[in-house]
């Protein structure tokens, strides 16, 4: 097997304990050692879902692995009912811990009667687990090309997200505004900003849709958002919130990452064509 081939095979053994993905892998690596890297990326969901294993993604660098939960119980001179479980990302090795509230008393009762595995199997399934490190949502880095200020508009909102749906929704529409205004979009309000965006016809039509609804999370059109407002604290469903933080990603993509990615793929075409002694692409 190549190097590279090899180089991948082991961090798939280190990561996915998974024998059919090893053996997979293996005849992938045989083939084309060049393109195991994107083959291992590219099929790690799968290899984790055939192999009857839940898949959760670091909060800390993005990567997806099969989940290492550690299960634990809160107490000291008697049961609290709470409980913690932490994770180890094997990408980066940075930690991840959540808390789990006290369940139902009939089943705190019933696990007495269980196995210990089993009842850290019941406890991960029913418990309602919240993430206290890293503080915030679960949504991985932000890419590089998205403004320092954008940035850490979006990533305050991630953070408070587990604590104030109503504060992480405010950040973000201050953060899709600042975002709009940054590209010509400016108008009285957020709502009319946002039309404007939609009037143009320059998104694909996902991200419109998406866009689009947003105008509807907390009654948008009972409080106008405008510059003195912007951050107005108004009624938002979690789920609403965490869509926000789901549109301001699309359009990162859309606004900064696509297109400086464009780019380096133009620059990289013309410093080709330049060694052959032709003219750039216009």
């Amino acid at each position: 097997m190549a190097k590279g081939g090899a180089k991948v095979l082991g961090y798939a053994r280190a990561r996915y304990p998974c024998a059919n993905f090893v053996k997979i892998l293996k005849v992938w690596a045989k083939r084309s050692p060049r393109h195991c890297g994107h083959f291992l990326r590219s099929r790690v969901q799968l290899a984790i879902k055939n192999a009857g294993l839940q898949s959760m993604k670091c909060p800390y660098c993005g990567m997806h692995f099969s989940d290492n939960w550690i299960v634990q119980e809160i107490a000291r001179l008697s049961r609290t009912g709470w409980f913690y479980r932490t994770a180890l990302c094997p990408e980066c090795t940075q930690m991840t811990i959540e808390l789990c509230p006290p369940l139902r008393s009939d089943i705190m009762n019933q696990l007495d009667q269980l196995s210990v595995g089993e009842q850290h199997t019941t406890i991960q399934r029913l418990g309602r687990w919240r993430q206290v490190l890293p503080v915030g949502s679960n949504r991985g880095p932000v890419p590089p090309e998205v403004p320092k200020a954008i940035a850490a508009d979006y990533v305050e909102a991630c953070r408070v997200l587990p604590t104030s749906a109503k504060a992480s929704a405010a950040l973000s529409r201050r953060c899709l505004q600042t975002m709009l205004h940054a590209h010509g979009y400016k108008d009285r309000d957020l709502a009319k900003e946002i039309q404007q965006l939609l009037n143009a016809n320059v998104l694909p039509q996902h991200i419109q849709e998406t866009v689009d609804a947003i105008r509807n999370f907390g009654n948008f059109s009972a409080h106008p958002i405008n510059d003195k407002t912007s951050l107005q604290v108004i009624d938002v469903d979690p789920e609403e919130a965490g869509w926000c933080l789901e549109i301001l990603e699309a359009l990162f993509d859309h606004f900064y990452v696509g297109p400086e990615k464009a780019k380096a793929r133009k620059a990289a075409l013309n410093k080709k064509l330049a060694a052959a002694g032709k003219p750039p692409s216009k």
